[in-house]
């Protein structure tokens, strides 16, 4: 087998962040070399030599990174946009009005805000037709109202709702173009839509018990995709919708509980002061209301009768991402928190996913949630969350399985699980077999796993396992990504810089595509070490071999998240999310000027977060 790289794991003393962005850099002390179980030899980390007979998958010259105001892709290559905000589901529905006028009910029509996850759904096997479902993650207030978000009220709040969600939609290319057809599968998925429960949390539950049915998904980030046809979306940052008009100096103001603290809860919230003007988001009013969120939702693309279903055996986290694989039959899904500090999940069904199918029965409801404990000599063990055992049994405060799933980070706290620099998304190689993670960046280290301390670059971990339904696993520090003119223990260049790794996808030839999410209050500015590197941007990875470039790079203010592909691999999918939020770098988006950081895609007028659709001018393989 390979070695790891000498960046397989780094320790040191804690600096603080002005010495790490001095150019001296962070240092720290490599750790010595170990090698990866599995079937197959691990892959090489970038800067590392190549693997004994490892391919070459990419073919294309790398681009620059940069601070310009549009995509760009490498030469040979064309991207154009499709379905931004706004894009009426039907050619007969509402049009996009450019002021952002437009209303909750006509929103409802509408592709949704801030695109995320994805999945290319393939029409009988088509590479040309098929169903693109998106999650639309969050809102920017300022730019989705004409007025911004100076007044909120009840029609805001119900047009916020209805931007959130889930988009599906039929696409065809035709003549080189790719376009929406009319379709009875168009529909929206938003905040307000009928959901069931199912899985040892249901619906008739105590705790799911609110002022108003169970209704709606928010904050739809990652996604993933079963092998029986289905779609998850993943539920994050869900606490920020909930809030309070009871003031904090009441004769009686409201405290968050302890449950309600360790997910975020607050009183105030993200902003979005929905709980101002309906008290469904009242946390002191309505508090069940926040205990349906935090879930994976399960999602029929093909059925537009069916209902989105929360699935409670995956517990409730800030869910991330995830990643489904078949493990011999049975269904193994890797999830992140993503929160700095959080812990990396994996749930395994207890059937042959077949087998539950053919009775009628989901294999997401029967099976056991695991959370993440990695030792320090690269080895790692996946600790289940069942109730009965100390610490997870009354003695140690929890009532039943129930219970352990409602309060899922306070069960990974007990059981001593790992904290992580945000654990976002997961990708398996199919080729491989290896499974890496994006932890994007934090304050969790330095530790092994946790390589600096502060951690503002992020890095992607590596874990193999001897199958993956085992309990214990083999991990590395694959990449550590960074600017070397501020952190000595980089090893990228012009050609392949970047910080904050969050999106994650390797394809079917096991290319590795790392998308990014640097904050917008660090684009591009140096006192935060990103002036370098620019703008956010999506690289390929070949890992046998890895070798590393940047593909595509996204306008100001963005983030580049979600990707597929067709089945043969020509017409890549990207989504471009909320392009021309307020930023230090570019100024400060206002209602009265809109574009002040970004007028992507249209050139003009308030920017729209959209899919782009990237092809070879040749007609090619993406990135080969």
């Amino acid at each position: 087998m390979s070695r790891l790289s000498r960046r397989a794991v780094l320790a040191g003393g804690l600096v603080t962040a002005a010495t790490f962005f001095g150019r001296g850099g962070f240092v720290g002390a490599a750790s010595p070399d170990r090698r990866l179980i599995g079937s197959v030899p691990p892959s090489t980390p970038p800067g590392g030599s190549a693997a004994p007979g490892g391919s070459q998958l990419l073919g294309f010259a790398a681009v620059a990174a940069g601070t310009d105001d549009t995509v760009v892709v490498p030469e040979g290559y064309t991207s154009t946009v499709l379905i931004p905000w706004g894009t009426p589901l039907l050619s007969t529905g509402p049009a996009w009005k450019p002021d952002a006028s437009n209303t909750a009910a006509e929103q409802e029509q509408q592709v949704g805000a801030h695109h995320d996850g994805m999945f290319f759904y393939p029409i009988d096997g088509s590479s040309t037709h098929g169903v693109l479902v998106l999650n639309h993650e969050y809102l920017d207030t300022v730019v989705s109202y004409p007025d911004g978000d100076a007044e909120i009220t009840a029609e805001k709040a119900a047009k916020g709702l209805a931007a959130h969600g889930v988009t599906i939609v039929e696409i065809e290319l035709v003549d080189g173009a790719w376009r929406t057809v009319d379709s009875d599968l168009n529909r929206r998925i938003t905040g307000t839509t009928p959901v069931t429960f199912s899985g040892p949390v249901p619906a008739e539950h105590a705790a799911l018990q609110a002022n108003n049915e169970p209704m709606g998904t928010l904050n739809n980030c990652g996604s993933g995709v079963t092998p029986w046809g289905t779609y998850l979306t993943c539920e994050e940052n869900w606490n920020g919708y909930f809030g309070t008009v009871i003031p904090d100096d009441a004769e009686e103001p409201w405290e968050p509980s302890s449950e309600q603290d360790r997910y975020g809860i607050s009183a105030e919230g993200f902003g979005y002061r929905w709980h101002e003007v309906d008290p469904r988001f009242d946390i002191a009013v309505n508090p069940n209301e926040a205990n349906r969120f935090g879930w994976v939702v399960e999602i029929d693309p093909m059925d537009p009768a069916s209902s989105p279903v929360k699935r409670t055996a995956l517990g409730r986290i800030k869910h991330e991402a995830a990643d489904v694989v078949d493990a011999d039959g049975r269904i193994v899904v890797y999830m992140g928190d993503d929160q700095d500090g959080e812990y990396m999940y994996k749930y395994v069904s207890t059937n042959p996913w077949q087998d539950d199918v053919d009775a009628d029965k989901s294999p997401l409801d029967g099976g056991t949630l695991y959370v993440a404990r990695f030792s320090d000599d690269g080895t790692g063990e996946w600790v289940p969350l069942v109730f009965g055992e100390a610490p997870l049994d009354q003695s140690g405060g929890f009532v039943d399985q129930v219970d352990v799933l409602m309060r899922t980070r306070e069960a990974a706290d007990r059981v001593g699980a790992t904290r992580l620099d945000r654990p976002e998304w997961i990708s398996t190689s199919p080729v491989s077999g290896e499974t890496f993670a994006c932890l994007t960046n934090g304050t969790s280290g330095p530790n092994p796993v946790n390589s600096r301390g502060p951690n503002p670059y992020g890095h992607i971990v590596r874990f193999v396992e001897a199958d993956k339904t085992a309990t214990t696993f083999e991990w590395d520090v694959f990449l550590l990504a960074g600017d070397p003119a501020y952190d000595d223990e980089v090893e990228l260049d012009d050609t392949n810089i970047f910080g904050s790794p969050d999106g994650l996808w390797v394809d079917t030839r096991g290319v590795m595509w790392i998308q990014t999410d640097i904050s917008n209050s660090a684009q591009a500015l140096a006192d935060r070490g990103y002036d370098n590197i620019g703008n956010n941007m999506m690289l390929a990875c070949d890992p046998a071999t890895g070798d590393l470039r940047r593909f595509l790079v996204g306008p100001r203010g963005c983030e580049v998240t979600g990707v597929h592909t067709t089945p043969d691999g020509t017409t890549m999918f990207v989504n471009i999310q909320h392009p021309g939020e307020s930023t230090p770098a570019w100024g400060e988006t206002t209602p009265d000027d809109p574009t002040a950081v970004s007028s992507w895609p249209d050139g003009e007028g308030r920017p729209r977060s959209a899919t782009v659709v990237i092809r070879k001018d040749d007609g090619g393989v993406i990135g080969a």
